[in-house]
């Protein structure tokens, strides 16, 4: 079985989703580690409560991106992980985790990539407006929500919605979708070729 690793930055209801999957046996990967660069959120507690290990490493004690991502590699590979989650974690990560773990890092995004990458994804579908939102499972790469896309699921947006209302309607998708897009992975169904990501049928 392999080691997942997730890293976040806030509440973690994503991560939630994910240990909830593993719990029933809808994830065959195990949830090893969970990292956050904010001490005190929530998504640790759900971690501890699940009785999964947690590092704090916070990215304000480290000169630049790259050195931060140089420790969490080392954190990644010394809890011997085979992939990575981000479930809410408010980084960009560079290069150098990318090559740490080549193809093996994967993002959940609130939108219908590549529409509205970014902060506040929920917010700008809703100056645009668009009829149709949704969210987005992907492989990171060093652009902002640019890499190849795993899994979409569509939401639609109705009249009257504000940003909480649309970004509630959105999270019951990503609760869904992440773990079975987390699971295709485990399986070693995905194969990706360039830009493009084929699922094999199990």
């Amino acid at each position: 079985m392999k080691n997942l690793a997730v890293l976040v930055s806030g509440n973690g209801s994503n991560l939630q989703a994910i240990l909830d999957a593993e719990a029933k046996q809808q994830l065959s990967a195990h949830v090893r580690l969970v990292i956050s660069n904010v001490d005190g959120v929530h998504a640790l507690e759900r971690a501890r409560a699940a009785n999964v290990e947690t590092l704090v490493l916070p990215h304000r004690s480290f000169a630049t991106r790259e050195a931060y991502d140089d420790a969490l590699g080392q954190a990644l590979r010394s809890a011997n992980i085979d992939f990575v989650a981000l479930a809410g974690f408010m980084r960009i990560v560079s290069s150098r985790l990318l090559e740490a773990f080549p193809s093996r890092v994967i993002n959940i995004h609130p939108s219908l990539l590549p529409a509205f990458p970014g902060l506040h994804a929920q917010r700008q579908a809703l100056e645009h407006g668009v009829k149709v939102s949704g969210c987005t499972v992907h492989f990171v790469d060093v652009g902002c929500d640019s890499g190849a896309i795993i899994a979409q699921a569509a939401v639609p947006v109705l009249d009257g919605d504000d940003e909480a209302a649309l970004t509630a309607r959105i999270l019951v998708e990503e609760h869904r979708l992440f773990p079975r897009a987390l699971q295709l992975f485990a399986e070693g169904r995905i194969e990706l070729e360039g830009r493009q990501v084929r699922v094999r049928n199990g």
